[in-house]
């Protein structure tokens, strides 16, 4: 948890730099403006679709055609819960932006002040960066879709998409982090030795998305913080198998 909390609290010192700022920025202000499109030009055609879904089923159909309250209850909650959905995906292609163009801009800036003595061994890549967005972008909409028709459940779509958003972030902001510094075998295995407290790392920032004005940087802050918690957690790693070769020398002092 300590390692968790310095690394929010360098990304947020991060932020006074301008080169910094304005990454945080556009991601999620173009994802933004991408789902309002698609919402406006599709509200009503979604909305009637799920409608036409839920009165299909043989249970629920009678119930709702005979009871107005009941019927005006379920879509009230249909809206909600695709409001509530536009939450992730909004979050998700800006994450992937994050990931695929902002965040390798970031790295080298944060690098430079901050990680200057931890030598770059260029373990990753920009084409490898993308692959892995697409992956954790394509699980995570999985997830979505297999937990949808339990949204209707009040507080059952916060849980799960703050779930699925904690493991997004660790997947994709993980391998971003570390492609600059990290060698291949590190690369491969410092994500599966930290993988408890990156999903911890992942879920708060989750939560960040479902806070208003700060959800506009929610995506790229998390990748900020991953940056700092995964370069340090590098660093120190790189020093106890230091101190372990050392060690093991003959000679050396027990």
């Amino acid at each position: 948890m300590r390692e968790i909390l310095i690394a929010f609290g360098r990304a947020l010192r991060s932020l006074g730099r301008r080169d910094i700022l304005w990454h945080l920025l556009w991601p999620s202000l173009v994802a933004v403006l991408i789902w309002t499109v698609i919402a406006v030009a599709s509200w009503s055609t979604v909305i009637a679709a799920i409608m036409g879904w839920i009165e299909a089923w043989s249970f629920a159909g009678d119930w709702l055609t005979s009871s107005e309250v009941a019927a005006a209850t379920v879509l009230i909650l249909v809206k909600l819960s695709v409001l509530l959905l536009l939450v992730p995906l909004v979050y998700l292609t800006a994450a992937l932006l994050v990931a695929v163009v902002a965040l390798p801009l970031m790295l080298e800036r944060v690098a430079r002040y901050d990680y200057a003595d931890l030598e770059q061994r260029h373990g990753g890549s920009n084409w490898g960066s993308a692959w892995n967005g697409i992956v954790a972008g394509a699980v995570f909409l999985g997830g979505l879709l297999v937990t949808l028709p339990f949204w209707l459940i009040p507080g059952v779509g916060l849980v799960a998409t703050v779930l699925l958003t904690a493991w997004l972030n660790q997947r994709a902001f993980g391998y971003d982090a570390l492609m600059l510094h990290a060698d291949r075998s590190e690369l491969s295995r410092l994500p599966r030795l930290l993988r408890q407290p990156m999903l911890l790392l992942g879920g708060a920032c989750a939560l960040l998305a479902y806070v208003p004005f700060v959800n506009l940087v929610a995506p790229a802050f998390c990748g900020l913080a991953f940056v700092h918690f995964m370069l340090e957690s590098l660093r120190r790693e790189r020093a106890e198998r230091g101190v372990t070769v050392l060690d093991a020398l003959p000679g050396s002092p027990s």
